[in-house]
């Protein structure tokens, strides 16, 4: 088992002071080299779920192991690098920086590893992606599909075990999703890395052999719909 989620609840307090859970997940797996493709209502969990399975985020309770680490013991500092070796992420928004070239944002990416940069690495990923001859681009003058290929090569380039994806292909005009979908997966296979993309498209989604959906295993969006289904009866009862 290369990720497992055990008995995860995250919640959020509202500015009224009431509490809101968010996540209240029983177990989540996935086998290594698994792709898995997550989709669910807007506002359901799904991106809070990506920064709780990278370290970014500790839920209230339970646990995240990634290949026998379990990541929620670490302090926040061990949980940065062990992110930075272990973990890819492409973010839906790109995060790149601007004031670097296509070719130092994969750079800076490794960096955080705590190992030496691989120039000649960073150079075969960007030219995987298509990238050969923008390497001294920087993001202002790359089109959004460009930006959103280093920030594959820059997910990848510490050669990780589990890449998480967050609406990769939403801000990719219809004509380069697929490529860009293509991309990700033939990487991730190729380095049998394990793979979980959140998308809203299901024409991305179904490509995929496994497709979970949120709500079926995580009881926060149950318990929300639940509740908005009592509160909707209980004002009909009243305006009655």
């Amino acid at each position: 088992m290369s990720l497992l989620l055990q008995n995860v609840l995250k919640t959020h307090r509202q500015p009224d002071g009431a509490v809101l859970s968010i996540l209240d997940i029983e177990r989540y797996a996935l086998a290594e080299g698994e792709q898995v493709a997550l989709v669910g209502p807007s506002g359901g969990g799904k991106t809070t779920l990506l920064n709780v399975i990278s370290g970014i985020t500790l839920p209230d309770s339970g646990s995240v192991t990634l290949r026998g680490t379990e990541i929620t013991r670490l302090s926040e500092g061990r949980r940065d690098r062990f992110r930075a070796q272990k973990i890819g992420f492409v973010f839906q928004t790109f995060n790149l920086l601007s004031a670097f070239t296509a070719l130092e944002n994969v750079l800076l990416g490794m960096s955080f590893s705590g190992r030496k940069a691989d120039r000649p690495r960073a150079k075969q990923l960007l030219e995987q992606v298509g990238l050969g001859h923008r390497l001294d681009h920087k993001p202002t003058r790359l089109s959004v599909g460009e930006q959103q290929r280093v920030a594959i090569a820059r997910a990848l380039a510490n050669r990780p075990s589990l890449l998480l994806a967050d609406e990769p292909t939403a801000n990719v005009d219809p004509a380069n999703q697929q490529s860009v979908l293509d991309l990700i997966r033939t990487a991730c296979r190729e380095g049998n890395v394990s793979l979980l993309i959140v998308t809203h498209a299901m024409e991305v989604a179904n490509q995929f052999d496994r497709v979970d959906r949120l709500p079926e295993f995580n009881r926060a969006n149950r318990q929300a719909a639940h509740s908005a289904v009592s509160s909707a009866t209980q004002t009909t009862g009243g305006a009655a």
